[in-house]
């Protein structure tokens, strides 16, 4: 059971999407798992077969617990270590935000062994799904297996419905009230062990704004951009010129990374708040990176994101958008060393040769960890950041 934010301590397994037997290629997602950030896709890592589930699908597990047992290409299955001795489930909330049988209140996962002629093979969240939107699991064709997964309940739950959320509590909706929580661990977290330091400076966005309308009007509707993505990318390369804000610190030593995962901070309806990252931003085209964004941010809306995405992150970038405030101060997402906060573009009085004109004007907010670095570093990131921002052609 992976990781998949500060402060996690278990998670539920949702569904298995592949089973025994079945060869799996690095970034396969293999299994959902329900946190508190909502339902989370994993992803496998390496290269081999999986041989042997260890949890069952509806049991909660601390984190680190082993949930699957994978063989390397060339291993045989016997060549496989005893499995793990079963892990103590965690209780299961029933007050809908835990995963369980609609009729018995205990999550149970129907096997071949116990189907009856007209019991179709379900996972546990399929059943409670479809016992949500009331549909008759006989007529849903199975998916991979000869199982009905959450996918194949959805996939018929459209045929009748034009919108549905891809998992909800019993109570309709992402449970925010418990991603509060965890947003409150976190950032109680950060607040109390991190040495926080502020760095702001105001930049002149005149000129990328005028870039990205002269460049917006010449591309096709679909393929526009928004002044998020030379925003993410102007980021990213700055912190290749400074390696101190970008890595994370853990056991009292920091790690700075090679790779640049820049995670969004994403506001969700209702008041929750994710920040799953985007991978190796410093090396796409904004094209390329538009279309991430408009993929991303749905997806973390809806619930549905993957764990690399929570776990991969090196520098968190926290923009208010527009219509806003002038100016954000973020506090550091552990393991993390540093964060971004960005304001609203607005028009401000600005000095231009030697006289005064109105330009539109961003200001960045550099949050540090004094473990690791301090204001000079945020300095020179923030004056990378300008260079960049105000020369958008070389993005």
């Amino acid at each position: 059971m992976p990781s998949l934010g500060a402060d996690m301590e278990a998670g539920t397994l949702v569904e298995w999407f592949r089973q025994p037997g079945e060869v799996v290629h690095k970034g396969d997602v293999v299994a959902l798992v329900e946190t508190q950030k909502g339902a989370i896709e994993i992803e496998v890592f390496n290269e081999g077969t999986l041989v042997e589930h260890h949890i069952a699908a509806g049991q909660k597990v601390p984190v680190g617990t082993v949930i699957a047992s994978i063989a390397e290409p060339g291993e045989t299955f016997a060549e496989r270590a005893p499995s793990p001795s079963p892990p103590t489930a965690l209780p299961v909330d029933s007050s809908g935000g835990g995963l369980q049988s609609a009729s018995s209140g205990i999550a149970h996962l129907v096997r071949p062994g116990e189907m009856s002629a007209t019991q179709p093979t379900a996972s546990p969240v399929a059943h409670r799904r479809a016992a949500e939107l009331g549909l008759d699991l006989s007529q849903i064709a199975p998916g991979r297996g000869g199982v009905i997964g959450l996918a194949e309940v959805e996939g018929a739950a459209a045929l009748q419905v034009r919108e549905s959320p891809l998992l909800k509590p019993a109570h309709g909706g992402l449970d925010l009230a418990e991603m509060r929580k965890a947003i409150a661990a976190a950032m109680g977290r950060s607040h109390r062990e991190i040495p926080h330091y502020w760095v702001s400076h105001a930049i002149d966005a005149t000129r990328l704004m005028d870039w990205l309308e002269a460049e917006n009007a010449r591309r096709p509707v679909m393929e526009r951009i928004l002044y998020a993505a030379p925003l993410l990318k102007a980021t990213a390369l700055a912190l290749r010129e400074v390696p101190e804000l970008n890595g994370h610190f853990q056991g009292d030593e920091f790690t700075a990374s090679g790779e640049i995962h820049v995670g969004i901070a994403t506001s969700l309806r209702g008041g929750g708040l994710v920040a799953p990252a985007i991978r190796d931003v410093d090396r796409l085209d904004l094209t390329s990176l538009m279309r991430k964004l408009a993929d991303l941010v749905p997806r973390a809306r809806a619930g549905r994101l993957r764990s690399s995405e929570m776990t991969d992150a090196t520098i968190t970038l926290s923009s208010l958008g527009e219509a806003s405030a002038d100016s954000v101060l973020p506090l550091i997402y552990p393991p993390q060393v540093a964060i971004v906060g960005c304001g609203s573009i607005r028009p401000r009085p600005w000095a231009v040769d030697d006289a005064v004109a109105v330009r539109q004007v961003l200001t960045v907010t550099v949050a540090g960890d004094h473990r690791v670095n301090n204001g000079r570093h945020a300095g020179r990131f923030l004056t990378q950041l300008e260079r960049l921002l105000t020369s958008p052609e070389v993005l």
